[in-house]
């Protein structure tokens, strides 16, 4: 299925998990990596929301 037509967030996701699996990233790495990765945006964003 060609993403030319997806949302901005399938095809970062798509990259993402590309680039995990073509660095041999094993399932447990990742997960905890993405949670940092995660907790980090929902931080800047709340911060972000709480200035406007």
């Amino acid at each position: 299925m060609p993403l030319d037509n997806a949302p901005k967030h399938i095809k970062l996701a798509v990259d993402l998990i590309e680039i995990l699996e073509e660095n041999q990233i094993d399932e447990k790495t990742a997960i905890k990596a993405l949670k940092i990765v995660l907790d980090d945006y929902k931080a800047k964003l709340a911060q972000k929301e709480g200035l406007d």
